[in-house]
């Protein structure tokens, strides 16, 4: 049915978007700009400028967003280089399943290269992607359809000929503008499943139900 698999990374095959987020309410907290939960949830999947605006709007200019990002990103990654980066259930063994049918795969992240190169490693899961496209690739982030479209053009296969997992409303919104069959696994938000053809409660419900594995 697919010629090519492209995945998201944070909350779909990473499980990072909830460490990301206990960190963060600690260190705005700790910089003296508190923040509740609800707002940290509207930047899921959300590039990084999109990110910021949303956070400017709401805490005005005098929060030092850069300097609570690299301490929030500090924070996670010492507690991932402490206990591993944990992957969401079903990770390995679908990324096996679909390695063991020679299907070629991809990431298409909002995060930067550098970020999405460490977690990969981390996780011990990198060798699996033919190609990691990164904000880092893009003028377009997701919603817009680029990542997907360049992910499937490094990969060479037809976009409208790939299965894309996600578990964001925006990452599913780039991955359909794309033309490419998604199944959304939501993770720390619901969704209503507009920009999907599946909403699946794991990555390996999903796969079979699609038809992958």
């Amino acid at each position: 049915m697919f010629d090519a698999v492209i995945f998201d990374l944070d909350g779909t095959l990473v499980a990072s978007e909830s460490a990301a987020h206990t960190a963060a309410l600690a260190v705005f907290a700790e910089h003296g700009h508190p923040v509740v939960p609800a707002l940290l949830h509207s930047l899921i999947g959300h590039d990084e400028s999109t990110s910021e605006r949303l956070l400017r709007a709401a805490l005005g200019p005098e929060a030092p967003l850069e300097r609570i990002h690299l301490a929030v990103r500090d924070r996670v990654r010492a507690d991932f280089a402490a206990q591993g980066v944990p992957l969401r259930p079903g990770t390995a063994e679908l990324l096996t399943a679909i390695a063991a049918q020679g299907l070629p795969m991809a990431i298409a992240t909002s995060s930067r290269q550098e970020s999405a190169e460490w977690k990969l490693g981390r996780a011990g899961i990198r060798d699996h992607f033919q190609a990691v496209i990164s904000l880092d690739c893009v003028i377009r982030a997701k919603p817009a359809p680029e990542p997907y479209l360049l992910a499937a053009r490094r990969l060479g296969v037809d976009p409208a000929r790939c299965l894309a997992f996600e578990d964001s409303d925006p990452g599913a919104a780039s991955a359909q503008a794309a033309g490419m069959t998604v199944v959304q696994v939501p993770d720390m938000l619901t969704t209503d499943g507009r920009h999907a053809a599946l909403v699946a409660p794991d990555l390996l419900a999903g796969a079979r139900a699609i038809g992958l594995i």
